[in-house]
């Protein structure tokens, strides 16, 4: 068999191949004008695998082929290998490792959407808004956001070298050491009876680590809680199902949101089933520039309702839906995976935030505090809280004492949730005027 049959045999197995495995859903249509472009692509798939300067396995080439085909329709699109597909199981689970920061393609370069609270690159100093223009010593520049994934995965312990491009200030490198990440999705503490709820996250803790938050503030009997804040700025998103179950907590009845795909008469509407938890007490949503997607969805959704009153800064703008949807590996157990966009929700009023963002109520710059370190609260900085036992009461008081001015230094700079806490005192004295 001469060379010339050879090729042509393997031409159309290449043909075949990619027919069968890609776009079986096409063989009723004898669509020809599809058929043309699939011949073009089993071309240029044998003239790389036989010229390109090194040697390229037939995998590597048809798995760059399924990732630049989604991520070539928008930047939340793309492929996921062996090893994204069983680190996005985690990821969704509370439990990964990496950075700590949620990420876009913008203009060629990697946009930071938010970083993750108690992670490396939030303790780095990598800010909502950051790009990422340089690897170790690889431009992003051309890269697709799965091969810029790739470049910052390692070891725990192994350290990353990024330079980064923000606004107003030049380029500078920040030297991060990778680790394995377990994200606490809820904080929460009490600010002069104000009970403060932040949302770090929506994974699939998130609904009960909210509902547990609220019920220990609520057992707190000797203090008389006027209100709450919700914390969801810098906050990537996450589960589309936890948003609208930490959405619920907060509202008696009413449409949470609602998505809408390709086809305009295919519309999913997601609503209130419980009684509002806090009891209606005033409630303040802080949002940012790195608020996204589910953050969206919980601040459009109680904003829409009156539930809330939205303070801070524009949000990020993601009003997309993604949908994972799993494929196994032929002849082994092994799944990969693709993450497509297929639909596009909306708020109660029937608003998408696509490209826009959520709109506070009350625009309040951060300033030079956007940043700012939330400090974890324990039992002891609660007033009237019990001392521990067999401690020395002296030291015990010199101890809350200490702890006390750090916290009043930590507030005293975020000064988008002291406007917030001041807003819910506002709100209950208005209250209590009119009862």
């Amino acid at each position: 068999m001469n060379l010339i049959n050879l090729k042509v045999i393997y031409t159309t197995f290449i043909y075949t191949f990619i027919i069968t495995f890609s776009f079986s859903s096409y063989a009723s249509n004898n669509d020809e004008e599809k058929y043309k472009y699939l011949d073009l692509f089993g071309q240029v798939f044998d003239r790389v695998r036989s010229s390109y300067v090194e040697e390229v396995s037939d995998q590597e080439l048809i798995e760059k082929a399924i990732d630049g085909m989604l991520s070539g329709l928008d930047p939340h699109s793309g492929y996921m290998n062996e090893e994204i597909w069983k680190e996005m199981q985690m990821d969704t689970k509370g439990k990964f490792g990496g950075l700590g920061i949620e990420i876009t393609m913008e203009e060629g370069f990697v946009k930071v959407i938010a970083p993750i609270e108690d992670t490396p690159a939030y303790e780095a100093g990598i800010l909502a808004g950051d790009y990422i223009i340089q690897i170790d010593d690889t431009p992003v520049f051309g890269l697709t956001l799965n091969e810029a994934v790739e470049l910052m995965r390692g070891e725990k312990g192994e350290s990353i070298k990024i330079t980064i491009s923000r606004e107003n200030t030049e380029p500078f490198e920040l030297v991060i050491v990778r680790d394995f990440i377990k994200i606490r999705s809820v904080k929460s503490e009490i600010v002069d009876n104000v009970g403060y709820l932040r949302i770090t996250s929506f994974n699939e803790q998130t609904e009960k680590g909210l509902k547990d938050a609220i019920k220990k503030i609520q057992s707190k009997n000797k203090i008389n809680i006027i209100g709450y804040v919700l914390d969801v700025r810098s906050n990537p998103g996450g589960l589309l199902t936890q948003a609208v179950k930490v959405t619920d907590i907060f509202l008696e009845r009413g449409e949470i949101v609602s998505t809408r795909g390709r086809d305009k008469k295919d519309i999913r509407r997601y609503r209130a089933k419980k009684s509002d938890v806090t009891n209606g007490k005033p409630l303040v949503v802080l949002i940012d520039g790195g608020s996204a997607s589910a953050a969206e969805i919980v601040a459009g959704a109680l904003q829409d309702h009156r539930r809330a009153i939205i303070v801070g800064t524009q949000s990020f703008g993601k009003g997309s839906v993604q949908t994972i949807m799993p494929f196994q590996v032929s002849n082994s157990d092994n799944l990969t995976g693709i993450r497509l966009t297929t639909a596009r929700y909306y708020t109660p009023s029937g608003e998408s935030i696509q490209g826009k963002g959520i709109t506070p109520d009350i625009e309040i710059q951060q300033g030079e505090f956007e940043s700012f370190d939330y400090r974890r609260f324990a039992e002891s900085d609660l007033k009237d809280s019990l001392d521990k036992e067999n401690n020395d009461l002296e030291s015990n008081d010199e101890n809350n004492e200490k702890e006390l001015t750090i916290f009043e230094e930590r507030l005293a700079k975020d000064y988008q949730l002291q406007r917030a806490i001041d807003l819910i005192r506002g709100v209950s004295l208005y209250t209590e005027t009119i009862e």
